[in-house]
Protein backbone atom coordinates (compact mmCIF):
# COMPACT_ATOMS: atom_id res chain seq x y z
CA UNK A 1 0.00 0.00 0.00
CA UNK A 2 1.25 3.48 -0.82
CA UNK A 3 1.86 5.85 2.04
CA UNK A 4 -1.02 8.34 2.30
CA UNK A 5 1.54 11.11 2.67
CA UNK A 6 3.27 10.28 -0.60
CA UNK A 7 2.84 12.78 -3.40
CA UNK A 8 0.89 11.71 -6.45
CA UNK A 9 3.98 12.41 -8.60
CA UNK A 10 7.55 13.32 -7.78
CA UNK A 11 8.06 16.75 -6.32
CA UNK A 12 10.36 17.51 -9.27
CA UNK A 13 7.59 16.80 -11.76
CA UNK A 14 5.26 19.25 -10.05
CA UNK A 15 8.00 21.88 -10.12
CA UNK A 16 8.88 21.19 -13.75
CA UNK A 17 5.38 22.00 -15.02
CA UNK A 18 5.08 25.03 -12.73
CA UNK A 19 1.94 23.79 -11.02
CA UNK A 20 2.82 25.94 -8.00
CA UNK A 21 3.55 29.19 -9.86
CA UNK A 22 0.78 31.70 -9.38
CA UNK A 23 0.29 35.25 -10.57
CA UNK A 24 1.37 38.62 -9.17
CA UNK A 25 -2.11 39.09 -7.73
CA UNK A 26 -3.42 37.51 -4.54
CA UNK A 27 -7.13 37.24 -3.85
CA UNK A 28 -8.22 37.17 -0.19
CA UNK A 29 -9.52 33.62 -0.41
CA UNK A 30 -6.34 32.22 -1.93
CA UNK A 31 -4.01 33.70 0.69
CA UNK A 32 -4.19 30.49 2.73
CA UNK A 33 -2.55 28.46 -0.05
CA UNK A 34 0.40 30.79 -0.70
CA UNK A 35 3.70 30.09 1.02
CA UNK A 36 6.00 32.72 -0.45
CA UNK A 37 6.48 35.42 -3.06
CA UNK A 38 9.27 35.20 -5.62
CA UNK A 39 11.71 37.99 -6.34
CA UNK A 40 9.86 38.71 -9.60
CA UNK A 41 6.61 39.22 -7.66
CA UNK A 42 4.91 35.93 -8.49
CA UNK A 43 3.12 34.19 -5.65
CA UNK A 44 3.98 30.52 -5.08
CA UNK A 45 1.53 27.88 -3.91
CA UNK A 46 2.30 25.21 -1.32
CA UNK A 47 3.02 21.99 -3.25
CA UNK A 48 1.92 19.63 -0.50
CA UNK A 49 -1.44 21.40 -0.33
CA UNK A 50 -1.83 21.28 -4.12
CA UNK A 51 -1.24 17.52 -4.02
CA UNK A 52 -3.58 17.02 -1.08
CA UNK A 53 -6.41 18.92 -2.74
CA UNK A 54 -6.07 16.97 -6.01
CA UNK A 55 -6.40 13.74 -3.99
CA UNK A 56 -9.43 15.07 -2.13
CA UNK A 57 -11.11 16.35 -5.29
CA UNK A 58 -10.71 12.98 -7.04
CA UNK A 59 -12.18 11.19 -4.02
CA UNK A 60 -15.15 13.55 -3.88
CA UNK A 61 -15.83 13.26 -7.62
CA UNK A 62 -15.70 9.47 -7.36
CA UNK A 63 -18.73 9.57 -5.04
CA UNK A 64 -20.80 10.56 -8.06
CA UNK A 65 -21.77 8.64 -11.15
CA UNK A 66 -19.88 9.96 -14.20
CA UNK A 67 -23.12 11.17 -15.83
CA UNK A 68 -23.73 13.40 -12.79
CA UNK A 69 -20.42 15.26 -13.23
CA UNK A 70 -20.21 18.38 -15.41
CA UNK A 71 -16.77 19.74 -16.32
CA UNK A 72 -16.39 23.31 -17.58
CA UNK A 73 -13.44 24.97 -19.31
CA UNK A 74 -13.08 28.21 -21.24
CA UNK A 75 -9.41 28.73 -22.11
CA UNK A 76 -7.69 26.72 -24.86
CA UNK A 77 -5.26 24.95 -22.55
CA UNK A 78 -7.98 24.08 -20.07
CA UNK A 79 -10.35 22.88 -22.78
CA UNK A 80 -7.83 20.30 -24.00
CA UNK A 81 -7.06 19.00 -20.53
CA UNK A 82 -10.60 19.06 -19.16
CA UNK A 83 -12.13 17.44 -22.25
CA UNK A 84 -9.68 14.54 -22.00
CA UNK A 85 -10.56 14.11 -18.33
CA UNK A 86 -14.28 14.08 -19.15
CA UNK A 87 -13.74 11.60 -21.97
CA UNK A 88 -11.81 9.18 -19.74
CA UNK A 89 -14.14 9.24 -16.75
CA UNK A 90 -17.37 9.59 -18.73
CA UNK A 91 -18.39 13.03 -17.47
CA UNK A 92 -20.30 15.71 -19.35
CA UNK A 93 -18.00 18.39 -20.81
CA UNK A 94 -19.06 21.98 -21.44
CA UNK A 95 -16.46 24.09 -23.28
CA UNK A 96 -16.71 27.84 -23.57
CA UNK A 97 -19.44 29.97 -22.09
CA UNK A 98 -22.12 28.38 -19.95
CA UNK A 99 -25.46 29.82 -20.99
CA UNK A 100 -27.68 31.45 -18.37
CA UNK A 101 -30.46 29.14 -17.21
CA UNK A 102 -28.84 25.87 -18.21
CA UNK A 103 -28.86 24.66 -14.58
CA UNK A 104 -31.78 26.78 -13.34
CA UNK A 105 -34.45 26.94 -16.07
CA UNK A 106 -36.14 23.58 -16.55
CA UNK A 107 -37.92 24.91 -19.65
CA UNK A 108 -34.69 25.10 -21.61
CA UNK A 109 -34.10 22.33 -24.14
CA UNK A 110 -30.52 21.96 -22.87
CA UNK A 111 -31.43 22.09 -19.16
CA UNK A 112 -29.45 19.74 -16.93
CA UNK A 113 -29.17 18.93 -13.24
CA UNK A 114 -25.55 18.12 -12.42
CA UNK A 115 -24.70 16.39 -9.20
CA UNK A 116 -21.41 18.30 -9.06
CA UNK A 117 -19.42 20.69 -11.26
CA UNK A 118 -15.67 20.65 -11.84
CA UNK A 119 -14.58 24.10 -12.98
CA UNK A 120 -11.27 25.12 -14.59
CA UNK A 121 -11.31 28.85 -13.79
CA UNK A 122 -13.81 30.77 -11.66
CA UNK A 123 -13.03 34.02 -13.45
CA UNK A 124 -13.80 32.85 -16.99
CA UNK A 125 -16.55 30.47 -15.94
CA UNK A 126 -18.36 32.81 -13.59
CA UNK A 127 -21.76 32.13 -15.15
CA UNK A 128 -21.42 28.45 -14.31
CA UNK A 129 -20.67 29.25 -10.69
CA UNK A 130 -23.61 31.66 -10.51
CA UNK A 131 -25.91 28.95 -11.85
CA UNK A 132 -24.54 26.41 -9.39
CA UNK A 133 -24.94 28.76 -6.42
CA UNK A 134 -28.63 29.29 -7.21
CA UNK A 135 -29.36 25.57 -7.17
CA UNK A 136 -26.88 24.47 -4.46
CA UNK A 137 -24.82 22.35 -6.85
CA UNK A 138 -21.43 21.56 -5.26
CA UNK A 139 -18.48 23.11 -7.08
CA UNK A 140 -14.86 21.98 -7.26
CA UNK A 141 -12.63 24.55 -8.93
CA UNK A 142 -9.04 24.89 -10.07
CA UNK A 143 -7.99 28.23 -8.59
CA UNK A 144 -4.87 30.32 -9.18
CA UNK A 145 -3.67 32.93 -6.70
CA UNK A 146 -5.86 35.59 -8.33
CA UNK A 147 -9.10 33.61 -8.47
CA UNK A 148 -12.12 34.52 -6.36
CA UNK A 149 -13.52 31.55 -4.48
CA UNK A 150 -17.06 32.57 -3.51
CA UNK A 151 -19.45 29.61 -3.88
CA UNK A 152 -16.56 27.15 -4.41
CA UNK A 153 -16.92 24.14 -2.11
CA UNK A 154 -13.52 22.57 -2.79
CA UNK A 155 -10.52 24.51 -4.10
CA UNK A 156 -7.69 22.89 -6.04
CA UNK A 157 -4.97 25.55 -5.74
CA UNK A 158 -2.81 25.42 -8.85
CA UNK A 159 -1.52 27.24 -11.90
CA UNK A 160 -4.71 27.01 -13.94
CA UNK A 161 -3.33 28.95 -16.91
CA UNK A 162 -0.26 26.94 -17.91
CA UNK A 163 -0.57 24.26 -20.59
CA UNK A 164 1.59 21.69 -18.83
CA UNK A 165 0.25 22.47 -15.38
CA UNK A 166 -3.36 21.96 -16.48
CA UNK A 167 -2.44 18.74 -18.28
CA UNK A 168 -0.87 17.34 -15.11
CA UNK A 169 -3.77 18.36 -12.86
CA UNK A 170 -6.38 16.72 -15.07
CA UNK A 171 -4.16 13.68 -15.68
CA UNK A 172 -3.91 13.13 -11.93
CA UNK A 173 -7.63 13.76 -11.36
CA UNK A 174 -8.54 11.19 -14.01
CA UNK A 175 -6.09 8.58 -12.70
CA UNK A 176 -7.12 9.00 -9.07
CA UNK A 177 -10.82 9.02 -10.01
CA UNK A 178 -10.52 5.66 -11.75
CA UNK A 179 -8.59 4.24 -8.80
CA UNK A 180 -11.23 5.48 -6.35
CA UNK A 181 -13.93 3.91 -8.53
CA UNK A 182 -12.05 0.61 -8.53
CA UNK A 183 -11.68 0.62 -12.30
CA UNK A 184 -7.89 0.45 -11.96
CA UNK A 185 -5.81 -0.57 -8.97
CA UNK A 186 -2.38 0.84 -9.76
CA UNK A 187 -0.90 3.86 -11.49
CA UNK A 188 0.59 1.52 -14.09
CA UNK A 189 -2.88 0.45 -15.19
CA UNK A 190 -3.73 4.01 -16.22
CA UNK A 191 -3.09 3.82 -19.94
CA UNK A 192 -2.70 7.52 -20.64
CA UNK A 193 0.19 9.97 -20.68
CA UNK A 194 0.25 13.53 -19.41
CA UNK A 195 0.85 14.64 -22.99
CA UNK A 196 -2.59 13.21 -23.90
CA UNK A 197 -4.10 16.02 -21.82
CA UNK A 198 -1.88 18.75 -23.19
CA UNK A 199 -3.09 21.27 -25.76
CA UNK A 200 -1.41 20.78 -29.12
CA UNK A 201 -1.24 24.50 -29.77
CA UNK A 202 0.77 27.03 -27.83
CA UNK A 203 -0.42 30.54 -27.12
CA UNK A 204 2.41 32.98 -27.72
CA UNK A 205 2.86 35.64 -25.10
CA UNK A 206 2.28 39.14 -26.41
Amino acid sequence: MANENELLVDNAEYLEVGIHIGTKTKSPGMKQFIYKIREDGLYLLNLETVDEKIKTAAAVLARYEPKEIVVTASRIYAISAASKFAEIVGAKFMPGRVMPGIFTNSNRADYMEPGIILMSDTRNERQAIREASKTSIPVIALCDTDNWIKFVDLIIPCNNKGRRSLALVYFLLAREFLKAKGQIKTNEEFNFKISDFEAKVEIKAK
